[in-house]
C-alpha cells in the first residue's frame, strides 16, 4: 500500500511561498516608507517661504501689546496700527545681518515716501536694539520689544526680517519675507502703498 505524499508537499510549498512573500515585504515596506518620507521632506524644503501666501492677508492685525525699548517709550500695540493711514510694520533684530542690509530702504520709505514705519525688535535685548538704531538711524515712529516672541507667534514670524503693509483700518494687505531690496521696493512695495492711499 503506497502513501500519496503530494498533498503535504503542496501544502508545505504554499506555506513556504507565504513566508517568502512576508519576508520580501519586511524588506520592501521600510524602503517604501523611507522613500515616501523623503518625498514629503523634499517637497516641503523646496518651497520658497517668500512665495507662500500668509493666512493673515486681508485680515485685521493680530492682537498684541509690547513695551518700548525703554520705560519712556510708548511701545507698540494693535491699536497703533489702525491710525487711518497706510503704514509699514517691520520685524527686525540687531543681530540680523539682512536687517542691516534693508535698513536704508525702510529709512527711505519713512523719510522720502512719508509712510509711517513701525518696528518690532524680535527676540532682541532692548539695549542692543537701541544701540543698533543709534548707529544706523531710526526710521520707526514706534517700536515694540518682542523679546519673548509673543507678537511674533501671533504674526507667524519664523525669522527676520519680515515686513508688512497695513491699510488705513489696520488690515494686513501685504507680507514680505526676507530683506527688502530696491527691486522689491519699486515694483511691489511702493505700488501697493500708492494703491492703498487712493
Amino acid at each position: 500500500m503506497s502513501v500519496d505524499q503530494s498533498e503535504p508537499l503542496q501544502a508545505e510549498s504554499g506555506s513556504t511561498e507565504k513566508i517568502s512573500t512576508r519576508r520580501r515585504w519586511l524588506f520592501i515596506l521600510p524602503a517604501l516608507v523611507t522613500f515616501a518620507l523623503f518625498g514629503v521632506f523634499y517637497v516641503g524644503l523646496s518651497l520658497d517661504p517668500r512665495k507662500i501666501e500668509s493666512p493673515l492677508i486681508d485680515r485685521a492685525a493680530p492682537e498684541f501689546s509690547l513695551p518700548g525699548l525703554s520705560p519712556s517709550d510708548p511701545g507698540l500695540s494693535t491699536a497703533d496700527l489702525a491710525t487711518g493711514d497706510v503704514l509699514v510694520l517691520n520685524f527686525f533684530a540687531s543681530w540680523c545681518v539682512p536687517c542691516r542690509v534693508e535698513h536704508p530702504l525702510l529709512t527711505r520709505i519713512a523719510r522720502d515716501e512719508g509712510v509711517t514705519v513701525h518696528g518690532i525688535a524680535w527676540k532682541n535685548e532692548a539695549a542692543d536694539a537701541k544701540q543698533w538704531l543709534e548707529a544706523l538711524g531710526n526710521p520707526f515712529t514706534q517700536i515694540g520689544l518682542d523679546l519673548e516672541n509673543k507678537a511674533g507667534i501671533e504674526w507667524g514670524v519664523y525669522g527676520v526680517p519680515e515686513t508688512y503693509i497695513l491699510d488705513a483700518t489696520g488690515r494686513i494687505r501685504h507680507k514680505h519675507v526676507g530683506p527688502l531690496n530696491p527691486v522689491d521696493l519699486e515694483e511691489t512695495f511702493l505700488p501697493i502703498i500708492a494703491e492703498l492711499k487712493q
